[in-house]
């Protein structure tokens, strides 16, 4: 752990994640890089450059990526573990983190989450605010779960997918790769093709 941490991305999921920093209280300071040049702060912390200054910082800085787009989020946290940056994992005070958990690197858990026993949550994920994954759930890399969803026991969502706020997704349901479930879905057997699924229960829309 270093005494520095810079969080790319200044916007709105950049505040959340830099108010999850400043609660865990491991870091001397904490920056921001963002692409936009006309940021010059967000919640009274310096934006100090962009993603291509990320090498200055490299042995004194840890990184975050708070870009909420999974693809983009993706991109740019696979270049910073390629050239050696130490990417850190962000978890809310008041998450409930269960016994036998394992969260991969550059995830974010927001305040009220619940992740019960034996979960398995990827790199560079987003289990967003209040929502609950229970027993035995496996979230691949780079997924949203976006606030107030409720995963049952042994859920598994594929990777790069992103489930919306307030859905609900049953036991023992798999979601395949690159799925997009729409607000206040409900998923009750498998989904085995990409696409966008909405409504209760959840149908494909979108291919």
């Amino acid at each position: 752990m270093k005494d520095i941490l810079i969080i790319i991305g200044a916007s709105g999921h950049g505040k959340v994640v830099a108010d999850i920093a400043i609660k865990m209280n491991k870091w001397q300071s904490i920056a921001f890089f963002d692409d936009d040049e006309s940021i010059k702060a967000s919640m009274g912390l310096k934006v100090i450059g962009n993603t291509t200054d990320a090498y200055i910082y490299i042995d004194k800085a840890d990184f975050f990526v708070a870009i909420g787009n999974n693809a983009t989020r993706e991109k740019v946290q696979e270049k910073l573990m390629d050239e050696g940056m130490s990417v850190v994992s962000l978890i809310h005070p008041s998450a409930v983190i269960g016994t036998d958990v394992e969260i991969g690197i550059g995830t974010a858990v927001m305040a009220g989450v619940v992740i019960n026993s034996s979960s398995k949550i990827g790199k560079g994920c987003i289990i967003n605010t209040s929502s609950s994954l229970d027993h035995d759930n496996v979230i691949e890399d780079y997924v949203h779960i976006s606030p107030g969803v409720n995963l049952a026991g042994t859920v598994k969502i594929g990777k790069g997918s992103w489930i919306g706020i307030g859905s609900v997704v049953s036991n023992n349901v798999n979601l395949c790769s690159g799925c997009k479930v729409g607000a206040g879905a409900v998923v009750v057997k498998d989904i085995t093709e990409s696409g966008t699924y909405v409504g209760v229960p959840v149908r494909r829309v979108v291919r």
